[in-house]
């Protein structure tokens, strides 16, 4: 759940696409990341098939706390299940991911379950660099070490002192620059589907970040930016009015990919000519470029703040390089709002109510 899951769905789907399972590769993969009852009920019959299949299945339990509520009961009824197909060697798939001497870890060790440690120092939605993502993205087939270099080119770039030459400085800075307007939004706006889970992921960074009741010094500020996530070209349809036409509360960071991974063309059927003629015999990837030109130029004419990020590709070098970008840009970010970037404090506050209210039931 939030950056125990999100960094690693945000590379897998951006990878591999949204349809992923259905394309029947060597390794599925199911993110039980709710306790959504009838959720975990379809991932339980799933799960149950490939078993029936012969298939092995392999339980990555990842909570930095060890204690995580909604983490510890899924981990439970999946445990269970496990344990129900394979009663001996059940030991033998399991693999908890947590911080080193956590009661998690403390259970793995007297299990005898596999351990991986995440720094002590690194917050869950910071860790998608650590065992949290490498393990399972490893597992399935991810390039590791081109991940990692990306990121690695994305830190040395952000340390450059022009920030006219630095480009996640510059991007904290414009953020900064927007929230003293009073531009208290800030919408990622993704023209790639494959991308939606790049979009969550940073909602929880910059939300569980920026949103804060004290400043450094233990003064009550309330800072805080509210994240949105939107996908191009669909969502140009539900709420491209509000962004065009709304109140001024909005800064947006448009992220589109260069290159395809397909070249499907639109058929040249006469019929369909007097419809939308300047679509025939066109790619579909030039007419999404040229949606997100149209949108640029109605944002500009509109007077609407945004900057535009373009990946070459969807490898995972320029994923690796995008996911530091906005680490380090969130971290500048709390810096200029004299904020602490690295903890949540009132996130605490729901799961002490939680524990409570599950205690008397």
């Amino acid at each position: 759940i939030g950056g125990s899951h999100l960094g690693t769905a945000a590379i897998h789907e951006a990878l591999y696409g949204k349809f992923y399972n259905e394309q029947n590769p060597a390794i599925k993969v199911y993110f039980a990341d709710t306790v959504d009852t009838d959720y975990i009920y379809d991932i339980i019959l799933l799960v149950e098939q490939e078993i029936e299949k012969g298939h092995h299945i392999i339980i990555n339990v990842v909570s930095k706390s060890g204690r995580t509520t909604e983490i510890i009961a899924n981990f439970e009824i999946f445990l269970y299940l496990l344990q129900h197909y394979r009663t001996i060697d059940y030991h033998h798939y399991v693999v908890v991911t947590t911080d080193e001497n956590s009661p998690l870890w403390d259970l793995a060790e007297e299990k005898g379950l596999s351990r991986l440690a995440i720094p002590k120092k690194v917050g869950g939605r910071y860790s998608v660099f650590s065992a949290v993502s490498l393990f399972p993205l490893a597992m399935l087939g991810v390039n590791i070490d081109q991940l990692l270099a990306g990121a690695r080119t994305m830190v040395a770039a952000s340390m450059d002192t022009d920030i006219f030459a630095n480009n996640v400085a510059l991007s904290a800075a414009i953020l900064y620059c927007q929230y003293q307007k009073n531009i208290t939004i800030h919408d990622t706006f993704l023209f790639s589907v494959d991308l939606e889970n790049v979009g969550k992921w940073y909602r929880q960074l910059l939300g569980e970040s920026i949103g804060k009741e004290r400043d450094r010094q233990g003064n009550k500020v309330f800072v805080g930016i509210t994240p949105t996530v939107s996908i191009g070209s669909t969502d140009l349809h539900s709420v491209g009015q509000l962004y065009l036409g709304g109140p001024y509360d909005k800064f947006t960071s448009f992220i589109s990919v260069q290159k395809s991974k397909s070249n499907i063309v639109v058929p040249v059927l006469d019929e369909f000519e007097q419809l939308v003629a300047q679509i025939q015999g066109k790619r579909l990837s030039l007419i999404m470029d040229s949606v997100l030109e149209g949108v640029y130029a109605a944002y500009q004419k509109s007077k609407r703040p945004f900057i535009s990020i373009v990946l070459p590709e969807k490898s995972a070098y320029y994923v690796g390089q995008l996911l530091q970008f906005k680490m380090i840009e969130i971290m500048y970010l709390g810096y200029l709002l004299d904020i602490n970037p690295f903890d949540q404090p009132q996130v605490e506050l729901y799961k002490k109510e939680t524990r409570k209210i599950l205690a008397h039931e």
